[in-house]
């Protein structure tokens, strides 16, 4: 399975695509963090304000290394912002803000999403150090035959199926997060209407590259559950 020519077919869009989603993030970041808001609010003040109107209190705002690091830890109440978005005062700091802010908005609401997904982190420690190991092993073994080869796969394809279904879980939880971020924003009179599209289109662009990665993964699943034999004899 090392040089398989199919595993390209299976594999080579999703990584195209996963190239694609990065690109177009980091480049329409890059384009609105030239644009300063009329406001004039950094990130931390963005996501602040929202916290405030929201009445939650107990979410701490703190800064992270990193270009695009930002996220919220549901296990601290911890929203943690990289430096461009911490300190940045732009309609690319301003929609990122938010948007984290919007899974804070998510816990305090018991957002059903958020919940399966913070179930899933404990297993996905495990599985995502499992998966690929397991599945080449696997692989390996089986094609001598072997009985435990077999096992050894399928528990690396359960594993690695394991971290498609947080990747697909993540999906709606990213996307409500954004709905709330612009509309809170919005409400907030945080940015103008052509300030609004500007973040709009960042967090449309951040979107993708959770749709690509989703994509790309199950891609690998289907192509992993194919050579496995599941449906139907595997070609040696």
């Amino acid at each position: 399975m090392f040089f398989d020519p199919l595993w390209l077919l299976f594999a080579l869009p999703g990584m195209l695509l996963a190239g694609w989603a990065q690109y177009k993030v980091t480049t329409t970041f890059r384009r609105y963090a030239q644009v300063a808001t009329s406001r004039g609010m950094s990130g931390a003040e963005v996501a602040a304000s929202i916290l405030r109107v929201a009445g939650i209190h107990d979410v701490r705002i703190e800064p992270v290394g990193g270009m695009l690091s930002d996220h919220y830890d549901p296990s601290s109440k911890t929203l943690r912002l990289s430096p461009d978005v911490y300190g940045g005062r732009s309609v690319s700091a301003a929609g990122v803000a938010a948007h984290e802010v919007g899974h804070a908005l998510q816990h305090a609401d018991g957002y059903a999403f958020l919940q399966m997904r913070s179930a899933l982190v404990p297993v996905l420690s495990v599985t995502s150090r499992v998966a690929m190991p397991a599945i080449f092993l696997g692989f390996l073994l089986a094609s001598g035959g072997s009985a435990f080869g077999q096992l050894v796969l399928w528990v690396g394809i359960v594993s690695f199926a394991a971290m498609v279904l947080f990747q697909l879980v993540t999906l709606p939880v990213e996307f409500d997060a954004s709905r709330r971020a612009l509309k809170a924003i919005e409400a907030g009179g945080i940015v103008t209407r052509q300030e609004l599209s500007g973040a709009r289109s960042v967090l449309s662009a951040a979107a993708l590259t959770y749709v690509a990665a989703a994509i790309s993964s199950a891609l690998q699943l289907a192509y992993f559950v194919l050579r496995s034999g599941l449906l139907g004899r595997r070609d040696e």
